[in-house]
């Protein structure tokens, strides 16, 4: 039989680059589980999860990990990883998300979230928030605010325009697009991107977008880094607190400066290299002016808080990996 392999990462999602970078920067293999023809309508949810179950278990079996790090949400991803734990013996940790906790469709299973974290190695999250959450429940919680990108080779995209921004999306409620474009019609001489599969977004908002924007729809890993890399500046704006901006720390780490929203835990993160605004229209058209007033300031910003951030992982990646693999 061959020799159990270091960590294995399972989510169950299309692409999520913050399993990916930690489970290759704690020495192991992420995978993405994900099964598209079922929908997440309730109707076929039983059969998507059943199938992303039962993948998730033979890749485990076929892995044989020490350690296996899952995401949540969904938290029902949990119950494949803790029944082979039972069998097969090591250790499980869960990267939960802040959706896990304040997303409504969440909070029915919320009891899945406090049994599968009490009995997990740790419960990663983003910041201290979510982590007196999972402490209240008696189980032990790591902050990780964000990992160090591994990004695939950018290609090389073609923008138009002098000044281009990247509106960094996925389409969930949390997200003020309607806001957004209204604000891109008073900015007419920058150039914008929204990313992500906008199939569930509203057709009127598809269908009355201004000029200067342009929907992508989703970018394989190399598109999306590549537009990154050739625009003056990313955005990212949620209307929920305690949420953190994965697409914002991939702009850092990047290089790139980030125009998002006015919260406690994002003014704390990204506190240089950052242009903070409220969800008005008049606040984000303030804040996308500023940013390209100063874009060589809030550039070399950026570029200090990777730095910053990269010295800050290495601390925290010692504290994963002893905490995962001294057992």
């Amino acid at each position: 039989m061959s020799e159990r392999c270091r960590l294995t990462a399972i989510s169950w999602a299309s692409s999520c680059s913050r399993s990916d970078s930690i489970a290759q920067r704690l020495g192991g293999r992420s995978y993405m589980v994900y099964s598209p023809v079922w929908g997440s309508r309730y109707a076929t949810i039983i059969f998507k999860y059943t199938f992303q179950a039962l993948k998730t278990l033979w890749i485990l079996f076929r892995t044989r990990p020490e350690v296996v790090l899952v995401m949540a949400p969904p938290v029902v991803a949990c119950t494949p990883v803790w029944i082979y734990q039972k069998i097969a013996g090591g250790s499980y940790a869960i990267d939960a998300h802040t959706a896990a906790f304040l997303d409504p469709r969440w909070r029915p299973v919320m009891f899945l979230q406090k049994f599968f974290s009490r009995r997990a190695a740790t419960t990663i999250v983003t910041n201290q928030h979510l982590a007196d959450i999972v402490r209240s429940w008696g189980a032990h919680a790591t902050i990780v605010t964000d990992v160090p990108i591994c990004f695939p080779e950018p290609k090389r995209i073609r923008i138009k325009g002098e000044c281009a921004m990247v509106f960094v999306s996925s389409f969930t409620r949390d997200e003020p697009l309607e806001t957004f474009i209204e604000a891109v019609r008073r900015a007419p001489e920058i150039q914008f991107y929204v990313t992500g599969d906008y199939r569930d977004a509203d057709p009127k908002l598809l269908a009355d977008k201004p000029g200067n924007l342009e929907f992508t729809g989703y970018l394989p890993g190399s598109e999306y880094v590549g537009l990154v890399m050739c625009s003056s500046a990313v955005i990212c704006l949620t209307t929920s607190d305690h949420t953190m901006q994965r697409g914002a720390y991939e702009a850092i780490f990047l290089g790139k400066p980030v125009i998002t929203s006015n919260f406690k835990l994002l003014r704390e993160v990204f506190h240089r290299g950052v242009v903070h605004v409220d969800i008005t229209v008049e606040d984000i058209v303030r804040g996308i002016r500023q940013m390209r007033q100063n874009l060589d300031k809030y550039t070399l910003e950026a570029s200090e808080l990777k730095q910053e951030r990269l010295k800050e992982w290495a601390g925290v990646s010692r504290q994963l990996q002893q905490l995962l693999f001294s057992r």
